[in-house]
């Protein structure tokens, strides 16, 4: 019995790197991305934030609805969260307070963005944001934000992130 099991094992020993080599095989990654495949995934995620820039410039916070995936796998953690939260989390305190605000600019003035396939890319990016109230007050606030944006039928959306205030 000892020398059966003895036996089993070292055949089973033997067996794991032919096991292991087939599963990765059968797994392997897709193919890299070529240069002008990056080239334009960063051209049109790029493009993405601007127009989401714009659409909250001229309509306001409501508008990001347009520019976050629906998905259950929407994750966002906001400046002075410390859990994410889960996309209707988010759309109920966007809704909340859209009417506070009078005006919300904000512009990147650094966008670093790195293809991972043809429907995913993450990025980092630092941005102002200028925000007016209803009294008037105006805010102005320095932020990084990193996270993951995915393709959609009706363009890149953002999947999940983390925003963070810079002091």
């Amino acid at each position: 019995m000892i020398r059966f099991l003895s036996h089993q094992r070292f055949t089973c020993v033997r067996c794991v790197p032919a096991f292991l080599l087939s599963t990765f095989i059968s797994c392997s990654q897709p193919a890299t991305l070529t240069q002008q495949e990056n080239a334009v995934i960063e051209r049109e995620v790029s493009n993405r934030f601007e127009q989401y820039y714009e659409d909250v410039k001229n309509y306001g916070l409501l508008a990001e609805r347009s520019y976050l995936d629906s998905s259950t796998a929407f994750f966002w953690v906001p400046p002075g969260y410390s859990e994410a939260l889960t996309y209707d989390s988010v759309l109920t305190i966007l809704t909340q307070n859209a009417s506070r605000f009078t005006s919300v600019i904000n512009a990147m003035d650094t966008l670093r963005i790195i293809p991972l396939t043809k429907e995913l890319a993450t990025y980092t990016a630092r941005l102002q944001s200028i925000i007016k109230d209803t009294t008037g007050r105006s805010d102005t606030f320095h932020l990084v934000e990193s996270g993951v944006v995915i393709k959609r039928k009706d363009g890149w959306k953002l999947l999940s992130g983390q925003t963070s205030l810079v002091q």
